[in-house]
């Protein structure tokens, strides 16, 4: 069974709203080190995470999204709100963590999810 399963991702207009969901199975779950990343590009960027239980946030999307999660249910959650073309990107969630260097770099992170796409159009 695949670890991480994201879903939520879709097409919404610019100004629209979603929610992201990522639930862990098999016990690789770890609630103080989850995350949101996207790559638009060549790279994952860092989007959300929570780290040692405190939130942070990539400068673009502070304001605008916020990462949850809900431990009984090993699920964690991004809501984004007032999208706007430039978060058109392929999301994926992140669990677990080396505890070394900052939430934002990709080798940090243990177990990644599979993606889901997410289009803002104008």
């Amino acid at each position: 069974q695949v670890p991480l399963v994201e879903s939520g991702g879709g097409s919404v207009q610019a100004g629209g709203s979603l929610r992201l969901s990522c639930v862990a199975w098999g016990g690789i779950y770890d609630r103080n080190c989850v995350a949101w990343f996207r790559r638009r590009r060549a790279e994952r960027e860092g989007v959300a995470a929570i780290w040692m239980l405190t939130p942070y946030y990539d400068a673009s999307v502070k304001g605008r999204f916020t990462i949850s999660q809900d431990y009984e249910k090993k699920t964690v959650y991004l809501q984004m709100n007032s999208l706007n073309p430039t978060d058109t990107a392929m999301y994926y969630c992140a669990v677990g963590c080396q505890y070394g260097g900052n939430w934002d770099e990709t080798w940090q992170w243990k177990t990644w999810g599979q993606g889901t796409q997410v289009t803002v159009s104008s």
